[in-house]
């Protein structure tokens, strides 16, 4: 399970990161002349998000069912890589959430 943690924690970032970049330098440069005008950005950057968050629903699904979340829980998680910061928000409550349940099967365990 904590490989899979980590597999999420990763993509969530990445496709924040992307997805930040993307929103603040991209959409920018392309629709405002900003930046030096042009869509080099959000044509590498556009596409490379793309990908990540597929990458990001296969990490999501993944620790989803080891965990045992609610299909709620999975698709809100997947939805937050399509917002602008709440990736890492998610990311963030959902890394607490994860090691709170490792924390209490080990507890179970010993």
């Amino acid at each position: 399970m904590r490989a899979a943690l980590t597999r999420y924690r990763v993509m969530a970032w990445l496709t924040g990161i992307g997805l930040v970049v993307l929103v603040l330098v991209g959409m920018p440069q392309k629709y405002l002349d900003a930046f030096g005008g042009g869509d080099a950005v959000v044509a590498t950057v556009g596409v490379a998000h793309g990908w990540l968050y597929v990458v990001l629903l296969i990490t999501t699904f993944d620790l989803g069912n080891r965990v045992r979340w609610s299909w709620g829980r999975m698709l809100l998680t997947a939805l937050a890589g399509t917002i602008p910061f709440l990736s890492f928000y998610a990311e963030h409550r959902n890394t607490r959430d994860v090691r709170a349940r490792l924390g209490a099967r080990s507890a179970t365990a010993a």
